[in-house]
């Protein structure tokens, strides 16, 4: 099966992916090769992820009418 290039997965997606990687390398049960390679694509994930939430608190910025300036504020739902 072919691996797809971390910015073509989705944010859940790489997610999920980078969580499985963290799970098998706390296991210890890979050669030192395999735990570069893992650690390597662990980096790409958390890159690709990292920009995804950028361009998404970009999104919600524009969206609310935000300048660049504007201080982000924690979201309290209080819809429990």
């Amino acid at each position: 099966m072919a691996t797809k290039k971390p910015e073509n997965l989705s944010f859940e997606q790489a997610l999920e992916e980078l969580s499985t990687i963290v799970s098998d390398m706390e296991q210890g049960d890979l050669s030192l090769e395999q735990s570069l390679k893992q650690f390597e694509r662990g980096i790409a994930l958390a890159s690709a992820s990292s920009g995804k939430l950028q361009q998404a608190e970009q999104k919600v910025s524009i969206l609310l009418g935000n300048g660049e300036k504007s201080v982000l504020t924690n979201f309290d739902n209080d819809m429990e």
